[in-house]
């Protein structure tokens, strides 16, 4: 029912492929500057925030996906004729409680996963805490990282994965493409510089997840949330010199990075788990047919609302 709602607007390929192909295209020059560029991501990111601080370099960072953002939501309603409602949920109205509740959650978890790591491996840890300007982090970070994270998971989990449904006809292409282009999304990351590729398996596995999210639940909120607790929770607790949020957070991480566990539990273990905890709370069924099966025609799409609204 999900990817279906995309009927809800003037359905056009190009009105599909002109926003992914631009966002791919402005990455796919970033790839390719930092790749050739003479100064490792590390070095020229600490250069700038030498120069202007991390939290104008933050900034500078952030404002190019919220505008996107609200460039998403924009094109939707103008271009698509589309209601952000359809483009988010199947529901009738948004569900925030969802939004709220994946958020509460996985930010608790984040806290409770680092709080561990800290207690168990304090020599990898120093504590940043500065009261003013972690003041001063939070107020950038609450605003500009949902909508950065928000930005994401319109693209890929509804604009993109709304249009390859309807186009292909199928769940588990939008599935395992948006997947895959997010997992690229973050190729000029400092992380994959300094982790080698290995690290990709964590993004495209952290789309999948999403993608799984969005499918089952026949909605965006519980990926708005979680996305948004992991990227903003995260930026306000921990920083490191390699990572890409290189922030006044309250702990530094000043060990060596390696690939090891840490990078693969989430993906073949958390998730899961917290697959299973969604699929219970809302209770989820059919799992084969969301993920696998065919998307609604319109058709389908108008005779099940007809439906819907008789049983009302």
């Amino acid at each position: 029912m999900y990817i279906a709602q995309g009927y809800k607007g003037d359905i056009g390929l190009w009105k599909y492929l002109f926003l992914p192909l631009g966002f791919i295209g402005l990455m796919a020059v970033n790839y390719v500057m930092t790749i050739n560029s003479p100064i490792s991501v590390e070095d020229a990111m600490q250069q700038m925030i030498n120069e202007w601080g991390s939290n104008l370099v933050l900034i500078l960072a952030l404002v190019p996906l919220a505008v996107g953002f609200f460039v998403v939501l924009g094109w939707t309603i103008l271009i698509h004729q589309q209601s952000i409602t359809s483009l988010t949920t199947s529901r009738k109205k948004i569900d925030w409680k969802r939004i709220f509740f994946a958020f509460g959650l996985w930010g608790s978890v984040t806290i409770l996963i680092t709080a561990i790591d800290i207690y168990f491996s304090p020599d990898h840890y120093v504590l940043n805490f500065d009261i003013a300007k972690f003041l001063s982090l939070a107020a950038i970070a609450i605003v500009l990282i949902p909508l950065q994270t928000s930005f994401e998971e319109y693209l890929f989990r509804g604009h993109m994965m709304q249009g390859l449904g309807i186009a292909t006809g199928r769940r588990w292409i939008p599935l395992v493409v948006t997947s895959a282009l997010f997992g690229v999304m973050h190729m000029a990351n400092p992380e994959v510089e300094k982790l080698g590729m290995g690290i990709m398996v964590y993004y495209i596995g952290t789309g999948l997840f999403l993608g799984i999210l969005t499918l089952m639940d026949e909605g965006l909120e519980l990926a708005l949330g979680f996305h948004a607790a992991n990227n903003l929770i995260t930026a306000l607790l921990v920083t490191a010199d390699w990572t890409a949020f290189q922030t006044n957070s309250i702990y530094k991480d000043i060990s060596d990075p390696v690939m090891g566990y840490d990078v693969l539990v989430p993906i073949f273990v958390v998730f899961p788990l917290l697959l299973w905890f969604f699929g219970k709370k809302y209770k989820w069924t059919n799992w084969k047919d969301k993920l696998f099966g065919r998307v609604l025609t319109k058709e389908e799409l108008v005779a099940s609302n007809d439906a819907e609204s008789l049983m009302a």
